[in-house]
């Protein structure tokens, strides 16, 4: 008898037949002339990412996934290297990822903006110290400033700051292909940590101009402020023995 609801189980293709597609896939697309970026993770085991970045990235996601099976899905997906193709943009990230069909799926990820309340603490969290802005110059990212991205209110965005969509037929807000490039985007963040601030539309030069800018001038307002490590003229004397 025919049932309203289908409870069978749908069979995963196999990582052999997945990367054997997405090769396909890859083929196709040169031989029309189109540019593919695949996203290639490092790591084969363990954790996926291997930067703070790429890692804390992860981490925020499977806080607010919606199906736990879907996310388990995707790490398989993306490490089979069925992300054949991903651009990072301001605000949005468009991904093909290789499925049970012949032609991958179009993902499409779409994040708000950072606001100017969340983009000027950061910018006041930086400015604390100095090592701080010079970290961020090289491309690395203070551990200090972990708990900003990562805590409540932080900068990593949170469900309500985004969307995503994909063209495959899943019913869940999150697909295994959605999954999938989700953890493209932390792979991509191993690769240049300044994609996030792109990613949640930040100009990076203004960001640290505008950080060193707050920096010298909160120096110059406590310029007069006598600071307790200052040894005064008395205390030489009796500790140098100085006239």
């Amino acid at each position: 008898m025919s049932r309203y609801w289908n409870t069978g189980s749908f069979e995963q293709p196999s990582v052999e037949e997945l990367r054997r597609r997405a090769e396909e896939s890859a083929r196709t697309a040169a031989r029309k002339g189109q540019s593919f970026e695949p996203v290639v993770p490092q790591n084969k085991r363990g954790p996926i990412c291997t930067s703070w970045w790429g890692q804390a990235w992860c981490e925020n996601l499977e806080r607010y996934a919606d199906f736990e099976s879907r996310i388990e899905r995707g790490k398989r997906y993306v490490r089979s290297g069925t992300v054949v193709d991903m651009k990072i943009g301001k605000g949005k990230v468009t991904a093909r990822v290789q499925g049970s069909r012949k032609t991958p799926y179009k993902v499409e990820i779409r994040i708000s903006p950072l606001s100017e309340s969340k983009c000027q603490r950061i910018i006041e969290q930086c400015g604390r110290r100095i090592s701080n802005v010079e970290k961020l110059v090289h491309g690395e990212f203070p551990e200090e400033l972990k708990e900003v991205f990562l805590s409540d209110g932080g900068l990593f965005p949170t469900p309500m700051e985004i969307s995503f969509s994909c063209s495959c037929p899943d019913w869940a807000l999150m697909c295994k292909h959605v999954a999938a490039a989700m953890y493209g985007i932390g792979v991509r963040f191993d690769e240049n940590p300044f994609f996030f601030f792109n990613l949640r539309g930040i100009d990076v030069d203004r960001f640290i101009d505008v950080t060193l800018e707050s920096r010298v001038e909160s120096m110059l307002e406590h310029a007069d402020c006598k600071s307790g490590r200052i040894i005064r003229d008395a205390d030489l004397t009796k500790i140098f023995g100085v006239l």
